[in-house]
């Protein structure tokens, strides 16, 4: 058994993989269609998980699903908020992009009250409107222009979010290794449909960036794994931010983009926010097998 120093080195890497991989997505969709280039990451991402469900019992063990519509649902979601996202890096920057997804933690915790019954306290309630102050402070709505490009990484957000509520009630009926296989072919089929129109051909000075892509794309998700087969949820999500802070360097060293005050501030806002729902969380999980004790 690993211990957990391996599990926490593994989550490190996936911020950091992920990171780099918000990097590079920004370089190419400013060259491509993002639908193109996520098309090719889906390719890559797709053959990964058939290996994957190979290895786990077989191909049509891993389709094997109760609720085909929703895990193609999840598949075609995630697929959207990856291609709108990195239309939102092109249009609004790396920092402010990322920035702005870090809420995505505080939409699931509200959007699990009406979609999955799940309750939460005045103390996360708290927490949730902390953070949408934060994202409306990194906007900064009230000394320029509101930009609609912004609108790109909002909506984005919000797409995972539904996509992570989705994966909460989907898991009550299939395996995590199904769930895994209509992410990777359901984007992958929606995607091709879709992309083929945009595709181009692709100079030998961008297949290195190409090919990082797609290795970025399957290092990230296999850290991730191995960090969520040696931690519990509530141990990884924390370390989850450390991307936002490696795309804040990639972003001021690599693309040359100024982090303002208010990006800043309200990023370091939307991220306390964002541990403290977590480790509530921890506190009201850990109360419930211990009911004896005091959260």
């Amino acid at each position: 058994m690993m211990s957990k120093r391996t599990g926490y080195i593994y989550a490190l890497l996936a911020a950091a993989i992920f990171a780099a991989q918000d990097g590079v997505s920004k370089y190419l969709g400013t060259h491509y269609s993002p639908i193109f280039i996520t098309m090719v990451r889906y390719w890559t991402f797709a053959a990964f998980v058939i290996l994957l469900a190979m290895r786990s019992g077989g191909l049509a063990k891993a389709a094997s699903t109760k609720r085909p519509f929703l895990q193609v649902f999840r598949g075609v979601l995630l697929a959207t908020e990856i291609v709108i996202f990195i239309f939102g890096l092109t249009r609004v920057g790396l920092a402010m992009a990322q920035s702005i997804f870090q809420v995505g933690p505080l939409l699931i915790t509200m959007l699990s009250v009406p979609f999955l019954g799940e309750k939460v306290g005045w103390r996360r309630w708290t927490a949730i409107f902390v953070g949408l102050l934060g994202v409306l402070l990194i906007i900064n709505p009230g000394e320029v222009q509101f930009d609609l490009n912004l609108l790109f990484p909002l909506t984005a957000t919000f797409l995972f979010a539904i996509y992570t509520i989705a994966t909460r009630a989907v898991s009550e009926y299939d395996t995590a290794m199904t769930s895994f296989f209509y992410t990777g072919i359901g984007g992958a089929v929606v995607l091709t449909v879709v992309g083929i129109f945009y595709i181009v051909p692709i100079p030998p000075a961008d297949w290195f960036w190409m090919a990082a892509l797609c290795a970025c794309g399957i290092a990230s998700h296999y850290c991730l794994i191995q960090a969520y087969n040696i931690l519990e949820v509530g141990e990884v999500q924390p370390l989850s931010y450390l991307q936002l802070v490696i795309g804040a360097i990639i972003a001021m060293v690599i693309f040359h983009e100024r982090l303002t005050w208010n990006i800043i501030l309200g990023a370091a806002i939307v991220v306390a926010a964002g541990l403290f729902s977590i480790l509530r969380e921890q506190q009201l999980a850990n109360k419930q097998d211990h009911p004896g004790t005091r959260a």
